[in-house]
């Protein structure tokens, strides 16, 4: 069966999940660590390869861009995870069943069923992995190289662009994504997702915080950085995706057609709508030639009603509440309730209630695409929605996401629906863009900036970013560990602390709260590690020797952070 469209519709849909979590294994188990990826899989990844083969079976296709992260995708195959997946679910299963127990005695026969409903859907995922041989990358892959998905890929650790301190870095950074996605997917990934739709034009900057070491007069020196599409097109990427203000924002836009007479760039009339969300365009570039990497613009109506916990989809009463849960063995068995109700006035929560309004929401959905579209049609070309979302949403954080999606590929596929789903590559293959947008810096954060990643709790991580960086490059500028094997592994490891130090999800915790001691303790554990294995490699450099002392450290660095077995150092020399 063919999964391509031979007469456009009246517009089209794409939804984007981004999968990521950051470096896990060998960090902890819980509350934090090693348990983030266990749920992650149970009840995010295995629910949506369970839901794209319901659907596949019925001729019916949800086409999601999905991004596997490549600390992700490492992660998903490394062998401490499948062997503590496997007893996570055991454990999971036997809570369900004490919970089951308990209720009965208490005569609470609902809450009982609740019981037995999350035995069997733990049960289920052992099933699943136990089908997939404990290879979840695999289920992806498959349906990736049936057209069923569209999978792609992401910075190396999720380093977020606009503050990473060299181009260096930044290229590092989408080498080894597109490298790991080959590894593990087989193909050359079409799109990426920018951390945090972090992106930087080329033109100059300076470093926004003074780095150790370093003067304040080269500190803040402005010097010319590469723009984040010319980065993308060296490595043969064709698309991203930003955050809706970054378009409202843009200050210039030129029609395809005017380029080849060499008319310049014309701003546009004070008070006229700009570009339209709903079609791709190339993000303007200084060389135009060499740089046509598409961007496609989150749309802002779809996706507040699904992010939003107050006045989206999942804040509805009859939805599992995330919140309370039932210990020791962490299950769920109320329901959201009504807005802003105290975790003890929660109700039970029953499931197929919680199913039925999976089906109406996703009929809404469908409708407000509709609207979205009608009301700021494209040019030329069917518009196309762009709803991106963080994957672990559907299911982990919305229990009955991955429901909804599989309702809303049913109700786009209906014969009298005039919208249809589709993957990035594929319109762009059929609708390439019209014109090149100049685009600000931005992200999809707090206020549209940076300031979710810089502000005044973690301006000192980029203080110790900076000078890792700088040390990585003169590292690998010099070219010494060639030809010895030891200082082969040191480069190696110094250039996976670096890949892990600049995480940007280290600033993300810190900054929400979320995990914050945990997030500074990881930070720190990095940092410690890099300036070791630094000190190491300054001594090899003055005298071509590692002590025992300096491999014993690297090889318990190594044990505990055995992340991309293929990294190359030479990719920081720039």
């Amino acid at each position: 069966m063919s999964l391509k469209m031979s007469v456009a519709p009246g517009g089209f849909v794409t939804i984007t999940l981004h999968s990521h979590l950051p470096y896990v294994i060998n960090h902890g188990t819980w509350p934090h660590g090693l348990e983030w990826l266990c749920e992650a899989a149970a009840e995010t990844y295995l629910p949506l390869l369970r839901v794209i083969g319901n659907l596949e079976r019925d001729g019916i296709f949800l086409k999601p861009n999905i991004n596997l992260s490549p600390v992700l995708l490492e992660q998903l195959a490394h062998p401490v995870f499948k062997a503590e997946f496997v007893k996570y679910l055991g454990r999971k299963i036997e809570a369900a069943l004490v919970d089951k127990a308990e209720f009965t005695k208490k005569g609470d026969k609902h809450l009982a069923n609740v019981a037995e409903y999350w035995k069997d859907f733990f049960a289920l995922a052992l099933q699943d992995f136990e089908a997939l041989n404990k290879d979840i990358i695999s289920g992806f892959r498959k349906f990736n190289d049936s057209g069923a998905i569209e999978v792609f890929t992401c910075a190396a650790t999720h380093g977020y662009f606009p503050l990473l301190g060299t181009d260096e870095s930044i290229r590092a950074q989408v080498r080894i994504g597109v490298a790991t996605h080959k590894k593990f997917l087989g193909k050359q990934p079409r799109g990426i997702w920018i951390p945090e739709c972090g992106y930087r034009p080329a033109g100059e900057w300076f470093y926004p915080v003074n780095p150790n070491g370093a003067s304040p007069t080269a500190a803040y020196h402005p010097f010319k950085r590469a723009g984040v599409e010319q980065i993308l097109a060296e490595n043969g990427i064709d698309y991203f995706f930003i955050d809706t203000h970054l378009v409202e924002n843009s200050a210039m836009f030129t029609p395809y057609e005017q380029l080849a007479g060499g008319v310049p760039v014309a701003l546009e009339e004070e008070g006229v709508p700009r570009v339209s969300y709903y079609q791709p365009f190339y993000a303007d570039t200084p060389d135009r030639k060499k740089a046509q990497v598409a961007f496609f613009t989150r749309d802002p109506r779809t996706s507040v009603q699904v992010w939003s916990g107050d006045h989206g989809y999942p804040g509805d009463g009859n939805y599992l509440d995330f919140h309370k849960k039932r210990f020791p063995g962490g299950h769920r068995y109320w329901q959201v309730t009504g807005a802003r109700v105290d975790l003890g006035d929660k109700t039970p929560y029953y499931p197929n209630l919680a199913a039925e309004r999976t089906r109406e929401h996703a009929k809404h959905f469908a409708g407000i695409a509709m609207e979205a579209i009608s009301k700021y049609p494209a040019k030329g070309a069917p518009s196309i929605l762009t709803s991106p979302f963080d994957a672990e949403l559907f299911g982990h954080w919305w229990y009955e996401g991955p429901q909804f999606l599989e309702h809303v590929a049913r109700e786009f596929a209906k014969p009298e629906s005039p919208l249809k789903l589709i993957t990035c590559s594929e319109y762009l293959d059929r609708f390439p863009p019209k014109g090149f947008v100049e685009l600000p810096e931005g992200s999809w954060g707090k206020n549209g900036t940076n300031e979710v990643w810089l502000n005044p709790d973690t301006a000192w991580t980029w203080k110790h970013i900076y000078p890792a960086e700088f040390a990585v490059r003169e590292m690998a500028r010099s070219g010494k560990w060639r030809g010895n094997e030891a200082a082969t592994r040191l480069a190696k490891q110094l250039c996976r602390e670096l890949l892990l130090l600049e995480s940007s999800d280290w600033q993300f915790l810190i900054t929400t709260g979320a995990a914050r001691d945990y997030a500074e303790l990881r930070f720190d554990t990095h940092l410690q590690q890099f300036r070791d294995l630094i000190d190491a490699w300054r001594r090899f450099d003055s005298t071509n020797e590692i002590s025992p002392e300096a491999m014993a450290c690297l090889e318990m660095v190594e044990t505990r952070d055995s992340i991309f077995a293929e990294i190359k150092p030479e990719l920081w020399a720039g």
